[in-house]
């Protein structure tokens, strides 16, 4: 019976555990398919920086049209105005992940998908103390013990871990390492952080319309970058989209944006701490599915990270974080509405009972 409570407090819902795994395929098949875009010395042959915008743009449409087919498009354009507090909130974490998603396709020009995602499993200690500082929650021994040793596990395939692309600077290689923890940095802030607007200061929007607050703002920021880098006219020239109209890159844009969007869902169900325990086990299948498409070797570094990744998730779920935050609970704005709908139901019932 204890075991069925921790499942049920894992999660609370099929739609939970549907979630759940549907955002570890998505991120497995998401490295997958931007380590098959790569051409053999390693570089892309596309802009990346037009494939990040893409993707930004298509989760806006998706998100947008979503929201606009349950309400109205008048409806959206005044929930905007209504929320532009939450909308501004937004742009702390668009500009992390917006350095976040640029970063990637560096460090997966560099590292081997397997070792990629065990260098960033890194995060999980980083989230766990940024987790409780934002939302106020104590974890707990077992689960602290569980966060460490995914940490270990990525300390193990670090000690074998060298950047695949040659360069003649010593300092190369600890310089691909400092882009993995910026963007290990980028992770964690961002992923508590829109945790906290989903489920506190935004908890009363949408959650259409709060991912429509997260991708207005990342295509801001996007632009942002590209014009501090000089790259705004190139990355919406003919000759950038005619780089990105291959099948393969299609297909990392529509599974990006789909990245994008059960990330929302998942912070919105579950929690970041969960979210991290997720990212670790992409790790089986992405090493998995790489030796079986491109013959990337699994050696004995990568098979006891991935054992120990396996026991500390199986640790974690013995106790797993619960943090439902305010979505579950009154919604201050919503609250005429929602008390004169639960006193009409709490009428029925006596008149039922009587």
């Amino acid at each position: 019976m204890s075991k069925l409570a921790n499942i049920s407090e894992l999660f609370p819902s099929k739609l939970s555990a549907f979630v759940f795994f549907a955002y570890i395929a998505l991120f497995v098949n998401q490295g997958i398919l931007v380590t098959a875009t790569k051409e053999s010395d390693s570089k892309y042959s596309y802009s990346t920086v037009t494939v990040v915008m893409l993707i930004e743009c298509v989760k806006l449409i998706i998100c947008s049209s979503v929201y606009i087919r349950e309400f109205s498009f008048p409806k959206l354009i005044t929930a905007i105005i209504k929320d532009v507090k939450v909308l501004m909130l937004y742009f702390v974490p668009a500009f992390l992940y917006c350095l976040y998603n640029n970063l990637t396709f560096i460090n997966l020009s560099v590292f081997d998908p397997t070792t990629y995602y065990l260098l960033m499993q890194i995060r999980v200690v980083i989230t766990g103390v940024v987790f409780q500082v934002l939302f106020k929650k104590q974890l707990s021994r077992k689960q602290w013990i569980s966060l460490l040793l995914l940490t270990v596990g990525c300390i193990v395939k670090q000690m074998h871990t060298t950047p695949s692309t040659p360069s003649s600077s010593h300092s190369a290689p600890y310089f691909y390492f400092i882009l993995i923890l910026v963007q290990v940095f980028c992770s964690c802030i961002a992923g508590v952080y829109n945790e906290y607007l989903l489920k506190d200061v935004g908890a009363d929007c949408h959650l259409m319309l709060q991912n429509v607050f997260m991708y207005v703002d990342s295509i801001i920021c996007n632009l942002f970058v590209l014009l501090l880098n000089g790259e705004a006219m190139t990355a919406f020239s003919s000759e950038s989209f005619k780089t990105v109209g291959r099948p393969l890159v299609i297909a990392v844009i529509i599974n990006g944006s789909a990245c994008g969007i059960i990330t929302s869902v998942f912070l919105k169900n579950l929690n970041s701490i969960l979210k991290t325990f997720a990212g670790a086990l992409d790790l089986i299948f992405t090493a998995t599915a790489c030796w079986i498409v491109f013959g990337i070797p699994i050696d004995r570094y990568t098979v006891l990270a991935i054992a120990i990744v396996l026991y500390a998730t199986y640790l974690y779920s013995q106790n797993p974080v619960v943090n439902k935050g305010r979505t579950e609970t009154t919604k201050p704005d919503q609250a005429e509405e929602k008390l004169l709908q639960e006193d009409a139901n709490l009428v029925n019932m006596t008149n039922s009972k009587l």
